[in-house]
């Protein structure tokens, strides 16, 4: 008779094991090193011995910081553009290529591209582009009589809508994805009554289309919400936060305090006010979700 074979209770744990010492070592120690930091002066070249704990000050500091606040209200005003314009070209694309329209295949892809694009990459294109005497988006503005082209990125006007045309662009494929997905479950008979009824187009996107997806608007806008206060590639990469204070962000404020001026302990301070604040935005998500659809 053959001996069954007792299956060991370690085993589970020798699989997840390598992930779990990477999320260890890359990412739980460093984050409550951050935060240990965040009260402290602590200074790369000093190291911990020429490390002194301060308490909050460097909490106090941020608010006196018009460095930060100028951040702050940058990346406020970022996604109070982005997202909606985002959230809306998104449904609108997904709403026609869910249709049957000839090559949608080849645009979902192309829609796609963007978003799995090198940042570095995209930047240097877009950089070209938005040269202004010689780049394709002046030349073509001039083409069409308009003489008072933007200077974009060496504007303090322009700066920043052109990092948001940008931060739209490359957003635009992962939405319509994800919008795609949800309008597969939207039963068809609903459309068909509507088109019984003599509801145009317009009509069935804004009255169907658009209330049927709002728990997945809701998953983007969310989604959205963290990326856009986390945006730093383009920034860091094309304008370095100027000109002057027009594109400084809080994720590269954090990046060149930490970094270039070797503020470690300030720089983890506002990294973890930055977690703060989606952490709240996010909650105020919820909570408004919730009581609309206890009204619904």
């Amino acid at each position: 008779m053959k001996k069954s074979i007792k299956p060991n209770r370690w085993t589970p744990y020798l699989f997840i094991a390598p992930n779990f010492i990477g999320f260890l070592v890359f990412i739980l120690i460093p984050v409550l090193f951050s935060l240990l930091i965040a009260f402290t002066d602590f200074n790369i070249f000093k190291g911990l011995e020429g490390t002194s704990f301060i308490g909050l000050k460097n909490f106090m500091n941020i608010f006196s910081d018009e460095w930060f606040k100028a951040a702050f209200w940058n990346n406020l005003l970022f996604a109070l553009v982005t997202i909606p314009s985002m959230i809306f070209l998104s449904a609108v694309l997904a709403t026609v290529l869910n249709d049957k329209v000839h090559g949608k295949t080849l645009m979902r892809a192309i829609i796609f591209i963007p978003y799995i694009s090198s940042v570095v990459a995209v930047a240097a294109v877009w950089s070209i582009l938005y040269n202004p005497s010689n780049g394709v988006i002046n030349q073509a503005l001039m083409a069409i009589g308009i003489e008072n082209v933007p200077g974009w990125l060496g504007s303090l006007d322009w700066a920043l809508p052109a990092l948001m045309i940008i931060a739209v662009w490359m957003g635009l494929g992962y939405n319509t994805t994800i919008y795609m997905s949800a309008l597969q479950g939207i039963d068809k008979s609903i459309y068909e009554a509507a088109d019984i009824d003599g509801a145009g187009g317009i009509q069935t996107f804004f009255k169907i289309t658009l209330p049927m997806l709002k728990n997945t608007s809701f998953f983007l806008v969310i989604t959205n919400i963290i990326a856009s206060f986390q945006v730093f590639g383009t920034v860091n990469i094309m304008t370095d936060g100027g000109p002057g204070k027009a594109t400084t962000v809080l994720a590269h404020y954090i990046y060149v305090t930490g970094f270039r001026y070797h503020k470690m302990g300030y720089a983890s301070a506002m990294a973890w006010i930055l977690l703060l604040i989606i952490f709240v935005v996010t909650l105020s998500q919820w909570k408004i979700q919730k009581k609309f659809e206890e009204t619904m």
